[in-house]
């Protein structure tokens, strides 16, 4: 056999001996009593399980822990994956209901103590084990209300034993999501068994640096991922109560965290009050934790018109969102969909102009195809993406991004405008794309212009600009096949361009996690035939 790259097989084969080599470490009594080294100490704080409620799924209708059969619970064998993460993460235990018997769930948990004591691969995984963590001691009504001397030593022997293990680990989790979670469990621990020197002292530290590697100097993460946001606040506020209730001083790094999350949440959720599905986003439940926000007491307020590389201009009845940000670098770009330029418009709460969203279960030719920028609001040209992409392990990670040359924003009452302009197409066609969209609410008018800026004359370049819908908007093209018309539920919109044909082409949505359907898109389509080729479309109420 013939290796075509012989350093990729090398790397490879490090790779995997390394690994090998660290498992026989993990799984050594060496290691077992490394991480059994613990303190005495019971209960300090419980933590009430209602804090959980932004991240948990609760059932509607609640478990009755005398209506599981525990036999052999934990010997099920042909147990898919999900089913065993979900049963190993005890996040399940949110949903009991409190009059269930707690003699049984401290079975339950006993038996899952003498099958998994010493660490193996996959239960003590590391964000099963820090969600186990988190949710054994926040339903301490059932995992320790009563609990026998014996049930308690061991309760609290493995508590600390997986959090060493979590300590000893986090460094090498190489998911920043997960690392957070661990962080939480972590100093969870720390304020439950009153431990500041260890637990608490460590979960803090490297909170602090996850921030300060992870978020711009506005607080704005770096990935540019919404989702990612949203996930950093509302561990960062379970945080803050936790520390709250346990009345200990909450430490200032939080509360700043907060504050500049916060700060962008109000900007690209609470402003609009609709999902931007954009890097990694999907159609969420964000109002869900509004609510919650608004039970704890907090506030978030953000009048900018420019953050975190978004633009959004809106008054009471219409709003348009346009990505007008470079790509993340290649280490914070796993969610990155090369949508430069892209742009979604809601009227009265209705998305009209959409992007696809996001794409994230196993099959790879549709996550790839969920970064295009095909699948975004803006122009295509030669059937490329404004960013290129080299695969990661099962990652897609941006290989060669893109510049924002210049960019303007009016907004005024009776006039708003967005003016950007990328290079992505440099490079490849020596072509720049500026995008003009404008906005008249007085006419419910939008007029925009694409610019295709060549630096050769006559490159007979093709290009397409779509403009997605979501899949329930229905379109009709007029007779004299020079208009689009849109039905909004009870609005209608008309599309034009005057110097172009327009179409009506079919696609995917993605907006859904982790499914797709169909939808349909407008789409102009030509071939450039000048040094600057200007395709003006307008889009107005009727």
């Amino acid at each position: 056999m013939i290796l075509r790259n012989p350093l990729n097989f090398i790397s490879q084969l490090l790779s995997n001996t390394t690994k090998q080599l660290r498992n026989i470490y993990l799984n050594s009594d060496y290691y077992n009593k490394k991480i059994s080294k613990i303190n005495n100490n019971n209960l300090f704080y419980k933590p009430s399980p209602h804090l959980l409620s932004s991240l948990i799924k609760y059932q509607k209708k609640k478990i009755n822990i005398d209506d599981i059969e525990i036999k052999n619970l934990w010997d099920k064998k042909n147990i898919n994956v999900q089913d065993f993460r979900k049963l190993n993460n005890f996040y399940w235990f949110f949903s009991l209901d409190l009059k269930s018997s707690k003699k049984k769930t401290q079975i339950i948990i006993s038996e899952w103590i003498i099958k998994n004591f010493r660490y193996n691969s996959r239960s003590w995984e590391f964000d099963l084990t820090s969600k186990r963590i988190i949710a054994w001691l926040s339903n301490h009504n059932l995992t320790v209300e009563g609990g026998g001397k014996d049930y308690l030593e061991n309760f609290n022997e493995i508590i600390q034993k997986q959090t060493n293990h979590l300590m000893n680990e986090i460094k090498n989790s190489k998911i920043v999501d997960d690392k957070i979670i661990g962080c939480a469990a972590i100093i969870l621990v720390g304020l439950c068994f009153k431990d500041e020197k260890n637990y608490l002292a460590f979960g803090l530290s490297l909170l602090k640096k996850i921030s300060i590697l992870s978020f711009d100097s506005y607080g704005f993460p770096k990935s540019r991922n919404i989702k990612q946001l949203i996930f950093y606040l509302k561990y960062f506020i379970l945080i803050r109560e936790w520390f709250k209730e346990a009345q200990i001083d909450i430490p200032d790094h939080i509360n700043e965290t907060i504050y500049y999350l916060g700060q962008g949440y109000a900007f690209i959720w609470q402003n609009i009050k609709s999902d931007v599905l954009m890097n990694g986003n999907n159609i969420s439940n964000n109002s869900e934790f509004d609510q919650y926000l608004k039970r704890l007491g907090y506030k978030f307020k953000n009048d900018n018109k420019e953050f975190g590389g978004y633009v959004i201009l809106y008054n009471k009845k219409i709003s348009i969102v346009m990505d007008a940000g470079p790509p993340p670098s290649s280490k914070f770009s796993s969610k990155y969909q090369s949508g430069a330029l892209s742009f979604e418009i809601n009227s009265n709460g209705k998305k009209l102009i959409s992007n696809c969203g996001n794409y994230e279960s196993k099959r790879s030719k549709l996550i790839e195809l969920s970064k295009s920028t095909a699948t975004h609001s803006t122009l295509v040209i030669d059937d490329s993406s404004s960013c290129r992409y080299k695969k990661c392990n099962e990652n897609y990670l941006v290989n060669n991004g893109l510049k924002i040359l210049k960019k303007n924003i009016v907004f005024e009452k009776n006039y708003w405008k967005i003016n950007v302009t990328h290079d992505g197409y440099y490079k490849k066609y020596g072509t720049t794309h500026e995008r003009n969209i404008e906005f008249y609410p007085e006419q419910f008018k939008f007029v925009g212009t694409d610019k295709i800026l060549n630096k050769k004359k006559n490159l007979n370049l093709k290009f397409d600009i779509r403009f997605h819908l979501e899949p329930d908007v229905k379109l009709m093209k007029t007779q004299d096949n020079k208009a689009i018309l849109i039905e909004l539920n009870d609005e209608g919109w008309k599309f034009t361009c005057n110097n172009f044909d327009i179409n009506i082409d079919n696609g995917l949505y993605f907006g859904n996690k982790n499914s797709y359907t169909q939808n349909q898109n407008i789409f102009i389509a030509g071939i450039t035939n000048s040094q600057n080729e200007n395709i003006i479309w307008q889009l107005s109420k009727i």
